[in-house]
C-alpha cells in the first residue's frame, strides 16, 4: 500500500474547517440506579457516564491528547452531543478517561 493512502484525515486541530462530528451512537436506554446507596454514589456514577460520554465524542471529533481537551473544547463537545455544560471536575475526569484508555 502507497504511503499516501495512509495519510491521517485531518482532525480538529489540523483541519483549515471545523471537522463536523457525526455522531454514529444512539443513546443505550436507560435504566433506574440501584436503590440505596448514599447520594455522593449516584453522583459520582453519573458524572463517570457523562465524562465517558465526552470523551467518546471528543475522540470520534479527533481529539486523541488530553492537552487537546482544553475546558472550552469539552464544554463546546457537551453542547454539540445535547449534554449539560461539565464542571471543572468533569472536564478534569474526561481527560482523565483519554489519558488511561492506552
Amino acid at each position: 500500500m502507497p504511503a499516501a493512502a495512509l495519510k491521517p484525515l485531518p482532525t480538529q486541530s489540523t483541519a483549515k474547517r471545523p471537522v463536523l462530528l457525526d455522531l454514529p451512537y444512539a443513546p443505550v436506554e436507560k435504566r433506574p440506579l440501584p436503590p440505596g446507596r448514599p447520594r455522593e454514589w449516584y453522583v459520582t456514577h453519573n458524572r463517570r457516564l457523562k465524562a465517558m460520554r465526552l470523551a467518546i465524542a471528543l475522540l470520534d471529533s479527533g481529539v486523541y491528547m488530553p492537552g487537546q481537551a482544553r475546558n472550552e473544547t469539552i464544554r463546546s463537545t457537551a453542547e454539540l452531543i445535547g449534554v449539560h455544560p461539565p464542571s471543572e471536575t468533569t472536564c478534569h475526569m474526561v481527560r482523565a478517561f483519554m489519558r488511561y484508555s492506552r
